[in-house]
């Protein structure tokens, strides 16, 4: 006995609420980094409907904003500009790529070969704590040195969107437990509205119905030297991505379509996206979550989720209502999720059971952290690698390249 489809306007509302789950999150990346946030809703329908025809739509993911490269964005932008940036988050893809091949030659094993806990925890860490300073700058009401928000009414909101995003993480039920950034920016800037330091006049000038306006990359070497490594973290969470939506389904998704093909139509959508000025996408947990709660396993829901964020898109007000957010209330959920992220790093080497008593071990986490977290740069010629992608780049190396222990030496250094 087979069981009847579900009527059209049932999966079309599944879709909906997809897109309600995933979207303070997809638009929290660009007005953190100053992206288009309709660019961002634009990207993540674009971004999923092409990993549906790269997997044959058998897989119930929906794509979003990237929150590994909101850090590496920031400081690309003030370092080379936005064009630069956007031709170098295109070529992060190129990892993605790299990926796939491996992945159809050697199986998904090479990959956690080349990129064991030991390397991803530290560079996950290093990619949250790496703009600390700029959470807190603009918890402060800070944009750059300038103070543009008075002190104490920043201080009040960052605080208020915080407390609220915590709260609702951690006490919240059911399908609102996986909006709390959603929640925290709607309390943040109902605040900052009663504060009065919203300005409408943006909405106002708005058309209803509008064009994103596209980005224009350019393609700086010293940028996408800078980019590339970064997509090192999504990949890794990609593949756990993967491996959590398959267990919640009963499909081992790894096999069919398999991890080459899932890994593919996320680098092109990363490709695709930053070509015309949106942030990367990545595999989304909250979406899994969703997923799990609504026993609703039918890919054909996030086609529904990704037209309705393609359409969106096109509403003029609603992209410029959503850049009259305040800077403290996006600076309340940063100091949250960039710890966060930091966090999931730190959840990385202790869910593996990283011995940091072993040498091997601590060098690569403690060289790591200090040149990702203190900026270090190598330069040579016009080839150029700082920050995140030089602590990247050296954890795989450190770990491709230093001895194990011998067994029963004395652990300390």
């Amino acid at each position: 006995m087979t069981t009847a489809p579900a009527p059209t306007w049932r999966t079309a509302l599944s879709g909906a609420q997809i897109l309600f789950v995933a979207f303070g999150a997809t638009v929290l990346v660009p007005l953190l980094t100053g992206l288009n946030p309709s660019l961002a809703l634009l990207g993540a329908g674009v971004g999923t409907l092409i990993f549906q025809v790269c997997t044959k739509r058998q897989v119930p993911i929906y794509l979003g904003s990237s929150f590994a490269f909101i850090a590496p964005v920031i400081y690309s932008v003030q370092t080379w500009g936005m064009n630069a940036t956007l031709g170098a988050l295109a070529c992060a893809s190129f990892f993605y790529y790299v990926a796939a091949a491996l992945v159809k030659w050697r199986g998904v094993g090479l990959i956690h070969r080349l990129l064991p806990p030991v390397v991803i925890g530290p560079v996950v860490m290093v990619i949250g704590l790496g703009l600390a300073q700029v959470a807190v700058g603009m918890a402060t009401g800070k944009a750059g040195d300038q103070q543009v928000v008075p002190y104490g009414t920043a201080i009040t909101i960052a605080a208020i969107a915080l407390a609220a995003t915590m709260i609702t993480a951690i006490r919240a039920q059911g399908l609102l437990k996986l909006v709390p950034i959603l929640v925290g920016v709607a309390v943040g800037y109902t605040a900052a509205f009663v504060a009065g330091i919203v300005d409408f006049s943006k909405v106002s000038e708005a058309a209803w119905l509008a064009l994103p306006q596209f980005g224009k990359p350019e393609f700086n070497l010293a940028a996408i030297l800078f980019m590339m490594p970064v997509a090192i973290a999504p990949i890794v969470e990609h593949v756990g991505g993967i491996l959590a939506i398959g267990s919640v389904v009963g499909k081992d998704y790894t096999e069919s379509p398999g991890l080459h093909r899932t890994l593919l139509g996320d680098g092109l959508a990363v490709n695709v996206v930053g070509l015309f000025g949106g942030p990367p996408v990545t595999t989304y947990g909250e979406v899994t979550g969703a997923v799990m709660l609504t026993r609703n396993y039918n890919p054909v829901i996030m086609t529904w989720a990704a037209g309705f964020a393609i359409l969106m898109a096109f509403v003029g007000k609603f992209g410029a209502l959503l850049q009259t957010i305040p800077l403290p209330v996006m600076g309340g959920i940063m100091v949250l999720l960039f710890g966060s992220i930091a966090g999931i790093g730190l959840k990385t080497l202790m869910d593996a059971r990283t011995d940091l008593m072993n040498p091997r071990n601590l060098c690569i986490v403690s060289v790591t952290l200090v040149t990702g977290i203190g900026g270090l740069g190598v330069s040579i010629g016009g080839f150029s690698l700082q920050g995140i992608s030089l602590c990247g780049v050296l954890a795989v190396l450190l770990n491709l390249i230093l001895p194990q222990a011998p067994e029963g030496n004395d652990p300390a250094i």
